[in-house]
């Protein structure tokens, strides 16, 4: 599968260090042709582009991976469909629902495979942790605890400007949104809080989701506290915990009732790039497809709604 990267932002350095034999990085595109071409000497790879409009003209390529800041990603989705490419794009798709059934029904139309890259999804500690609480390793789910941080104070970072979607919630929180729906399914109801910085963006958010049989998730994300993750289920008979849901390259363990559970933990970026290929070849379907990125932007959706009104949403 010959990919392209549609951008040089910071977070291809992780495909570029992992990518599986089935993958070649063929091309990186930039609106600064300059850069484009030094970013590709640096890295090896054998074309570059002026323009993202030429990286997806390239007939070379199969796919493109949008690493685009968060507003940008329905817009050139949607292109790199109408060019026949399939596209593997950053977390999180969007905070509007219909965005995700727009582009999702375009790929359909064009028979192109769209995957939301939640690189944590991949690891098998994600599958395991779900598949504990599923078969009642901690008796009945009662309460699910996220948390994601670390401080950003810069101003100009593009995770605190507005026109972007940037905000706590959409780099941060959607990962404890989606680990939260992984533990205990798909919220009905949603509360949340924010606290707005200077630039116009949420820099905490606060949110609650309530799932069915009375299960509860509490979620922390910020740009204000210090470094942390971690996600918690609590059941009627006990604990787990994952210390290091999100980045486990900040190191921790899966526990149960403080016992540690053996589980891998091989390169995120690399099962995803893998699962991305195999699911554009036909031998095996993508592990986040459309139904997920729906729930994901409309429990997103409607937490924002909630923050702005004062309200709980019903999902």
């Amino acid at each position: 599968m010959r990919l392209g990267l549609m951008s040089t932002a910071n977070i291809n350095d992780a495909l570029l260090a992992a990518t599986p034999d089935e993958v070649e990085i063929a091309a990186v595109a930039s609106r600064d042709v300059a850069r484009a071409q030094g970013y590709a000497a640096e890295h090896g790879i054998p074309r570059a582009h002026g323009s993202y409009e030429a990286l997806l003209a390239d007939e070379e390529l199969d796919a493109v991976y949008v690493s685009l800041p968060n507003g940008m990603h329905h817009e050139w989705t949607l292109k790199a469909i109408d060019a026949g490419k399939h596209v593997l794009v950053e977390k999180p798709y969007s905070r509007r629902a219909a965005d995700v059934e727009e582009a999702w029904d375009a790929a359909d139309r064009a028979d192109v495979v769209v995957m939301e890259a939640f690189m944590y999804r991949h690891q098998p500690q994600a599958a395991r942790a779900r598949e504990l609480v599923a078969t009642g390793a901690i008796g009945r789910l009662r309460e699910i605890r996220a948390t994601f941080s670390f401080p950003l104070f810069d101003h100009d970072n593009v995770r605190m400007a507005p026109d972007l979607d940037g905000g706590a919630l959409m780099d941060v929180g959607c990962y404890c949104v989606s680990g939260a729906r992984l533990l205990g399914g798909e919220p009905e109801r949603v509360f949340g809080e924010q606290v707005t910085g200077p630039t116009g963006v949420d820099v905490d958010f606060y949110g609650v989701l309530r799932f069915p049989n009375d299960v509860i998730a509490v979620f922390d994300a910020s740009f204000t506290l210090p470094k942390r993750q971690r996600l918690e289920a609590i059941g009627q008979d006990g604990t787990l915990v994952v210390e290091a849901p999100w980045r486990v390259d900040w190191g921790g363990q899966l526990l149960v009732n403080d016992e540690p559970v053996e589980v891998e933990q091989p390169d995120s970026y690399e099962r995803e790039l893998a699962n991305f290929a195999a699911a554009i070849a036909g031998t095996a379907p993508p592990l986040l497809g459309r139904d997920d990125a729906l729930q994901q932007a409309r429990v997103i959706e409607a937490l924002y709604r909630s923050a702005e009104s004062g309200e709980a949403v019903r999902i």
